[in-house]
């Protein structure tokens, strides 16, 4: 059988189409959030709640998710959850009102979980290290891709065809991606269309990873680890501003803005945009600081991290500016640094765990993350009608300040190669 060159970089891009999919049906209510709330007579706490009923199944389900493609692989798993996710999304539009869009969200969250752990699995198994942040960065793309792709398409769809046809349409692409996932996926060991040298390739640039402790469960290793706690409360601290974006904007912009659902298509995906060259900026500036100025490679991720941080301190400041595309800059320059942000710390899961934990390690991860835009999320729905989303905001820009400070503090001794530092041989003991 014909060989293809350079395979991994064909399944990322399968991975980030996949991830595309993915963002896309989950954006769709943020899009329509506007129109929605006058149809099924919701208020913006009932609104919040039928988001937080996307996060809690989502929260709950992203560990689940990555013990699942641990346990039966990733390409029975990946496409089991795309046919899941699509039947929920088209159902969508049988909502009668806040509470059964509530229980159709949930069951959206639950089924679309599989999306990070998935991608951090393949990341792991198919990259070298030297080239996981990379190719993070355009799987990363896809989640801003979609979230870039969701106000023009949904918006052109309710109008034209009403706001059932967005969520059937949207719906509807999973599966199809579904099927060319179980048609073209295999891992590295068992892909017909690898050449060898691409196969030792890989497997030569993969520095073994050693959880500390002898046996034991798989969750009770990965969670005993003081690599994993510094990821999880990195991405906890992050996510708030990637679900205020998601979930937010565009309602932000028709109640504080007063845009109307033609000016939110076309200005809302603009920080989708930013958000994607930011995962791509993130993928590559690690490599570069490695190579420039020899940084080690954990090291060179955290930098990034550290620099992201620091530009969130624009978003910060949305309330502040008079101009709606002020705020829509600015909302840019967030979604830009949150998505550099996210592609490092994902990064460090398939740096730091081994391939067949990565999925569980990302889960937890995951969940930490979504309590904390879960959280946030709620809080923005209790308290932007009496005190307004200024403050909403400055918080975003302190979260990543914090998580990128506790980073520093709980990764500083773990080496290049990825080797547990003594004080995880401890914690592992301990747990």
């Amino acid at each position: 059988m014909r060989k293809i060159v350079g395979l991994r970089w064909w399944i990322i891009a399968l991975v980030c189409l996949g991830t595309i999919v993915n963002y896309l049906s989950r954006n769709a209510l943020g899009v329509m959030a506007p129109q929605l709330m006058t149809l099924l007579h919701m208020d913006t706490k009932q609104y919040s709640y039928v988001v937080g009923a996307f996060q809690v199944g989502y929260t709950i389900m992203q560990p689940v998710c990555g013990l699942i493609i641990d346990l039966i692989g990733l390409r029975l798993g990946f496409a089991l959850f795309a046919c899941l996710w699509s039947l929920v999304g088209c159902l969508h539009g049988f909502a009668t009102g806040w509470v059964s869009l509530a229980a159709l969200r949930g069951l959206m969250g639950l089924s679309e979980a599989v999306a990070i752990p998935a991608g951090m699995k393949v990341v792991a198994e198919w990259f070298p290290n030297r080239e996981r942040s990379v190719a993070v960065g355009y799987f990363n793309a896809g989640t801003s891709l979609g979230s870039l792709f969701a106000p023009p398409l949904v918006v052109f769809l309710s109008l034209r065809y009403g706001w059932q046809s967005a969520f059937a349409v949207t719906g509807a692409l999973g599966f199809v991606w579904a099927a060319v996932w179980f048609a073209l996926y295999r891992s590295p060991a068992d892909h017909p269309r690898i050449s060898p040298k691409e196969r030792d390739k890989i497997l030569d640039g993969q520095s073994p990873v050693a959880l500390s402790g002898e046996g034991g469960h798989r969750v009770r290793k990965v969670l005993g680890t003081r690599r994993f706690w510094a990821i999880a409360q990195a991405r906890f601290f992050a996510e708030p501003a990637w679900q205020t974006f998601s979930f937010w904007i565009p309602l932000y912009l028709a109640t504080e803005r007063h845009m109307d659902l033609k000016h939110i298509a076309m200005f809302a995906w603009l920080p989708f945009l930013a958000a994607d060259l930011g995962g791509l900026f993130g993928g590559y500036l690690s490599p570069f600081l490695m190579k420039r100025f020899r940084m080690p490679m954990i090291a060179s991720r955290i930098a990034g991290v550290v620099l992201g941080a620091f530009m969130m301190l624009g978003p910060a400041c949305i309330g502040l500016v008079a101009s709606p595309y002020e705020a829509i800059a600015l909302f840019c320059v967030g979604g830009f640094a949150h998505q550099m942000i996210s592609a490092l710390v994902n990064t460090l899961a398939a740096d730091v765990f081994e391939p067949g934990e990565v999925g569980t390690a990302s889960g937890f991860a995951g969940m930490a993350a979504w309590i904390g835009g879960l959280g946030f999320s709620l809080l923005v729905g209790q308290l932007a009608g009496s005190i307004g989303y200024t403050p909403l905001f400055a918080a975003l820009g302190a979260f990543d300040l914090i998580g990128a400070t506790l980073l520093i503090v709980l990764m500083r001794g773990v080496s290049r190669d990825a080797q547990p530092h003594p004080t995880d041989q401890s914690a592992s003991a301990s747990a």
